[in-house]
Formats: C-alpha cells, sequence, structure tokens
C-alpha cells in the first residue's frame, strides 16, 4: 500500500492507497524569469497589435485593471504582479501619463470588496508610497455604472484615454479579457460560465469577456499583460510538496504530523500560512487582452500541465483552506465542493479525468461554519428545505436574494461576497455532478450538509473507496490528485 498525504483544510491527511493507484502531482516549478525586464520587453515587443508606446501617444489619462490574486491556490507571499504592475506605471509616466492622471481599478468580480490595505497589498510598497492617481474598487451594483453594448461597466473603463489590464493567465474566466468582465455588472458576472476552465470553446464567459473587450476596444486602446506563472516553491514541512516522490513518504512518516494533527484549528492555520511559498514567472506576454491571455495560458498549461493516460473510476481529491472566491477565510460546504468539483476538476483539456457515472472523493470536514459577515449569501443553500438539486427552488432562491436590499447593501459596503456568488459557484459544479455517478465526502463531519448538496457523506477515504469498488469492481482505477497547487490535467482521448 502507498501512504499518499493530502491537504484537507489546514490538515495534512495520510490516505492508504492500493499500489496500483494513479497518484497525480504536478510538474515542479519552472525556471523563473525576471518579471520586470520581461514585463519592459513585452511593452515594447506584443505578440500582436501596437506596442504601449504607440497606443499611449497623445493619452493624458489611463486606467491600470488588475483583478484580486484569488488565483492560483494557495496565495503566496512571494508574487510576481506587483512589480508587474509597478513596471506598467512606471512605463506609462515615462510616456507622459504621470500616476496623478493614473487609475488603479481592481476588478474584483462578485468576490467581497476588498479593503484599503488589502489593496496595498497588490502593488509594491514603492509604488504605494508613490502612487498619486486614483484608486477605484469596483462595485458591480453601482448605479453609475456606464452602459456599453450589453454590458454596464466601472466608469473608469470608459472615462479614460488608454485601458492596461494586467494579470496572470490561469483559466478562461480568470485574468485577460475575464478581468475587464470582472470590472461589469452582477448579472453579466454570473453567466460567465465554462464547461472546462482550460478551453474557451462551449465557455459563456470568455465569449462574453471577448464581447466586453472588443466593445471597450471600439471606444479606447485597449492593452494586456499576461503572466505565465511557476508553481510556488514550498518550503518547511511541506519541503517538495507535491511534486518529489520523496517528499509523499516524508511528509507520511514525520514525527512532527500526528503532533500538527491534534493542534488547536487556529494555531495551524496560523502555522500554514508562516510557511515561506514564493511563485516566480515564467514568461511575460503582452498584446490585446484576448490574445496575450490565449498565447500566456497555453504555455502555462504545458508548462504546469500533468498527462493522464486514460479516465479514471474515481478521483480522491483533497481540499484546503482556501478558495477561488473566498481566500484564506475557511470554507463553508459550498465553497469546498466549489473548489474540488467547480475547479479542480475544471482545470482539464481534451477530456473529463473520471469515466461516465465515476466518482469524486472530496477530502473535506465539510463543517457548516460561515465566516461572519463575508459568506452569509451562502446560507441560502443550507435553510430548512434544501435547494440544490431542485431547479425552481433554486432559481426562486436566486431570484429573492438578487433583490434583497439588504443583502446588495452588505456587498456594497465590503461586508459580504455578492449574493449571486454563491449560485455562480454552485453552477460551476454541474458539469462534474452530470458527468460523474456519484460525489463521497470523505471525513465529514456534517452528514446533512452534504446530502444539501446531493453529496454522500462518508467517514473517511476508505469507507469512500470501498464503495467505488462496490459499484465498479475491484479493478477499479482510482486516482489520488496532489494539491494545491491544482494544475492543468490533460486527459489523452483514445
Amino acid at each position: 500500500m502507498q501512504r499518499v498525504p493530502l491537504l484537507s483544510g489546514t490538515r495534512l491527511v495520510v490516505a492508504s492507497a492500493p499500489d496500483d493507484a494513479v497518484v497525480l502531482r504536478p510538474p515542479p516549478p519552472g525556471r523563473a524569469t525576471d518579471v520586470e525586464a520581461a514585463t519592459r520587453e513585452a511593452l515594447r515587443f506584443p505578440l500582436d497589435g501596437e506596442p504601449l508606446e504607440e497606443l499611449a501617444r497623445g493619452a493624458r489619462r489611463a486606467t491600470i485593471v488588475v483583478p484580486a490574486p484569488l488565483l492560483p491556490l494557495p496565495g503566496t507571499a512571494g508574487d510576481p504582479r506587483p512589480p508587474t504592475i509597478a513596471v506598467v506605471s512606471a512605463a506609462l509616466a515615462e510616456l507622459g501619463i504621470p500616476t496623478e492622471r493614473q487609475t488603479l481599478l481592481v476588478a474584483c468580480g462578485l468576490s467581497r470588496r476588498p479593503s484599503s490595505r488589502a489593496v496595498a497589498a497588490l502593488v509594491t510598497p514603492e509604488l504605494a508610497r508613490g502612487f498619486r492617481g486614483n484608486v477605484a474598487i469596483h462595485d458591480a451594483e453601482d448605479p453609475a455604472l456606464s452602459p456599453l453594448g450589453e454590458f454596464r461597466v466601472a466608469p473608469e473603463l470608459v472615462d479614460t484615454d488608454l485601458v492596461v489590464v494586467v494579470s496572470a493567465a490561469e483559466t478562461v474566466l480568470h485574468g485577460g479579457p475575464a478581468t475587464l468582465l470582472a470590472a461589469a455588472n452582477a448579472d453579466a458576472q454570473r453567466r460567465a460560465t465554462a464547461d472546462s476552465l482550460l478551453e474557451t470553446s462551449g465557455s459563456e464567459g470568455w465569449r462574453l469577456a471577448t464581447e466586453l473587450e472588443r466593445a471597450l476596444s471600439d471606444r479606447v486602446p485597449v492593452f494586456g499583460v499576461s503572466l505565465v506563472l511557476n508553481h510556488p516553491h514550498t518550503s518547511g514541512l511541506l519541503r517538495g510538496y507535491p511534486y518529489q516522490p520523496g517528499a509523499l513518504e516524508r511528509i507520511a512518516g514525520s514525527p512532527l504530523r500526528p503532533a500538527f494533527a491534534v493542534t488547536p484549528g487556529p494555531i495551524r492555520r496560523k502555522l500554514v500560512r508562516s510557511l515561506r511559498i514564493v511563485r516566480t514567472a515564467a514568461a511575460v506576454l503582452a498584446g490585446p487582452p484576448a490574445v496575450a491571455h490565449a498565447e500566456a495560458l497555453l504555455r502555462g498549461i504545458e508548462l504546469r500541465g500533468t498527462t493522464l493516460d486514460v479516465p479514471l473510476d474515481a478521483l480522491v481529491i483533497g481540499i484546503p483552506s482556501t478558495t477561488p472566491s473566498l481566500g484564506g477565510e475557511g470554507l463553508n460546504p459550498l465553497a469546498a465542493a466549489q473548489v474540488g468539483l467547480g475547479h479542480a476538476l475544471a482545470l482539464r483539456r481534451d477530456a473529463f479525468p473520471i469515466a461516465q457515472d465515476g466518482a469524486v472523493i472530496l477530502v473535506d470536514r465539510f463543517t457548516r461554519t460561515f465566516a461572519r459577515p463575508t459568506q452569509e449569501p451562502y446560507l441560502a443553500f443550507f435553510r430548512q428545505t434544501p435547494i440544490a438539486r431542485n431547479p425552481e427552488l433554486l432559481a426562486e432562491a436566486e431570484r429573492a436574494v438578487a433583490a434583497d436590499p439588504k443583502a446588495i447593501e452588505d456587498y456594497r459596503a465590503g461586508r459580504t461576497v455578492h449574493p449571486l456568488l454563491p449560485f455562480r459557484d454552485w453552477e460551476s459544479c454541474r458539469p462534474a455532478i452530470e458527468r460523474v455517478g456519484d460525489v463521497y465526502v470523505a471525513g465529514a463531519r456534517d452528514g446533512t450538509a452534504a446530502r444539501h448538496l446531493g453529496l454522500i457523506p462518508t467517514g473517511s477515504i476508505g469507507a469512500a473507496r470501498q464503495m467505488v469498488t462496490g459499484r465498479r469492481g475491484p479493478e477499479a482505477r482510482i486516482g489520488f490528485l496532489l494539491a494545491p497547487p491544482y494544475f492543468p490535467l490533460k486527459v489523452d482521448v483514445p
């Protein structure tokens, strides 16, 4: 039997896997580039279109659009995006647009609107001290949103002479033109879905984002800078995880692991956050946002992806204590399901990694805890009557929260996520749920919460595996996804 350590919340769970189990691990971090030099080079020599110097000619004002850094998971202390933003701001100043006439627009989508302190962390300390322009935090419910085709967008996108999008190419819904969509009205963002996060075909979110980019480009010049990020370098107890096979046995057999497991949750969370995790960039590309993003995304898939030769009968996925929507707040059951079903399983190309009517095993405690007040909109899924698998009740609940003035007020004040976000999170789980037969929650402490979402609570990974082999037979092919970081999964199609 193999011993496979998996992250579950802030815990390390060691699963006993059969010798023929498929252990999926990402490749180690690639070689880092000098992100500042690479950014300056990309601004001069874009993949397509005119360089930034030509687009800025005669411009008096510029808007730099950046997304909230929610991806990739996990977040890191060392991140190449702040230096990239600083280089772009300095380049605009050299081209005659000083910081006094620059606007930094934080496109936070439907997530909680960040505080001023959180915004300051998006840029380098030097830029934070020297920036004299306007800092705007997008409000998807602002009555002053400007009409633009079928969209309504942040006024900072149209009341300017130049728009520069700076993002990392993570998925078709995160970065590039999707950054512009994250600065649009809530209804448009709610429709931003994708069957696969790595394929533009079949993605309503990509279609909307590129349509918005075209509409905006008819009004003002739009330029994009996209980073190809490496996997993070890990240290401490997690040194070499999940890239090196030897790290798995070292972690599974570490005498510190049992002591770490019984440490109180808040202390354990603090210890996890204290680990030095550094992320670097492999390349910086520029041009029209959709062009630069698509090329950077393809390079990132090749750099960070792993190939699966044939779909599995079941896949075990550890759920960490962070999410693309909520950051490191701690997960409620719906957010945990979204990380596994709507994010990890959607980072795939060519085919779905699990055979039709196969199984997913999520490793999470599934406790019904909601960080207040941020996650209060998620409570709508856990009332007395389950709504997740009932389309009529689900639609009725969504209409109710969208028209709830208090929920909208709490979002606009920065107290909660947008009330539509939980419904988009659940929608992102749909492609996986429609393909697999069962979704088990191994280690669930709240079976009712799992059943509210139509999932099956089990006591352990071993119990879930027995249920899989009972349905699929003793030869069932079971995989274990070593993450985070979650990584692109390329599935060979016979």
